[in-house]
């Protein structure tokens, strides 16, 4: 990948926003449960931040998805998960599909906004008991006239209980359950919607994740997004970007652990000596920083595939499970190294190693991942039916 001027200005910008607006307030958004997401997407969109590669005519910049990854990297430095994710869900998780696929008024109504940072999104894939899969989900947006009557719940949902709309996937219709599904954008303030209190977790503590609960919530079918009955398709492609925003967000993330860790090993002793000075922990870190470069690479191939229009589903998905499997061992490694001091909670180890470990579980889990892999190597076993199997 070339990275041109433009691409380095934005690095620049972006890094400059989290030293200013997010790294400072961390910790006290961690106890508050959540971050001000209105107050700090506003901002961002004042810095045309959260539509870097949408469309130009709904407010965006217009560039190619390489911008967005510059992008992505850069917010990944920031101090806690919960800010890239939580803006990841804005511009990578629930807003693709919409850029790609709805209506100019759609576009108008709920694009525009979203990138100018006035209204803030979800998206509505997983259930209580439908995560990874998500042909299994059971909320229903039945059909009634020019509208839909939606059923059901959402769980797992990044800005809940702060959103103004939810991408929603939903059935409607009784049709086989890869081709039933449709997206529709929900206000998140329309009647018989509720939602659950904020979903106590043991990482990503200034992300609010709820529960979101669907009683005979009525929308007008113009508020779907692209042809009825083909969410599920939208939906797989829409995940492939989150996949790729999420692998770019963890690089200069696990970098930057590494960064403190060996700030801290160069000033704390052991036996008379820094303990960065033992060949076993520089050769570790040394060991870790050439894996985030691999990964580095098998993120911008797979971005190269993408902005060449080619199907980068294989690479996205090799990336997600690096990308999460490598956090886990940056974290538990460089935890190890601050001795007791990675015990304490607003340690930057203890905090990644609290932070990252959804990353296996949510966007696909490495199970999941491991599929798609396999599916595109060819080794997955023939599916015989049971007539044939007698």
């Amino acid at each position: 990948m070339h990275f041109t001027p433009e691409h380095e200005a934005l690095r620049k910008t972006v890094r400059d926003f989290v030293s200013r607006e997010i790294d400072p307030f961390v910790l006290e958004w961690e106890q508050a449960g959540r971050a001000p997401l209105h107050d700090i997407f506003k901002k961002m969109g004042d810095l045309g931040l959260l539509g870097i590669q949408k469309p130009s005519e709904f407010g965006g910049m217009g560039l190619d998805y390489s911008y967005n990854l510059v992008f992505a990297e850069e917010i990944g430095r920031s101090y806690g998960g919960s800010l890239p994710m939580a803006i990841g869900v804005q511009t990578d998780m629930a807003t693709p599909a919409l850029a790609r696929f709805g209506s100019d008024e759609l576009k108008k109504d709920f694009l525009t906004p979203a990138i100018a940072g006035d209204m803030v999104a979800c998206i509505g894939v997983s259930e209580a008991a439908a995560g990874s899969d998500v042909a299994g989900l059971k909320t229903q947006a039945r059909s009634d006239g020019d509208d839909y009557v939606i059923n059901g719940s959402k769980m797992w949902i990044t800005n809940a209980l702060q959103g103004d709309w939810i991408c929603l996937l939903a059935n409607t219709s009784d049709g086989p359950v890869h081709s039933n599904k449709s997206m529709i954008i929900v206000p998140l303030n329309s009647p018989g919607i509720s939602f659950s209190d904020p979903i106590d977790k043991i990482g990503m503590r200034a992300s609010d994740t709820g529960q979101i609960f669907f009683d005979d919530v009525r929308v007008p079918k113009r508020y779907r997004i692209g042809e009825e009955n083909k969410g599920f398709a939208m939906q797989m492609m829409q995940f492939q970007e989150e996949r790729l925003y999420a692998a770019a967000t963890g690089l200069k993330g696990m970098e930057r652990v590494i960064e403190d860790t060996i700030e801290y090993c160069r000033e704390r002793k052991t036996f008379g000596q820094p303990v960065i000075n033992n060949q076993v922990v520089h050769f570790k870190l040394a060991e870790l920083q050439t894996e985030i470069e691999a990964l580095r690479a098998l993120v911008w191939s797979a971005c190269q595939q993408h902005v060449d229009g080619l199907d980068a589903t294989r690479l996205a998905s090799m990336a997600k499970l690096k990308l999460g499997r490598l956090w886990r061992e940056v974290s538990d490694s460089c935890l190890q190294y601050w001795g007791g001091m990675g015990f304490t909670w607003d340690n930057p180890a203890s905090r990644a190693y609290r932070d990252t470990r959804i990353l296996s579980i949510a966007g696909g889990s490495d199970e999941m991942m491991l599929g798609i892999i396999a599916k595109y190597m060819g080794t997955l076993p023939e599916r015989r039916s049971s007539a044939s199997k007698s």
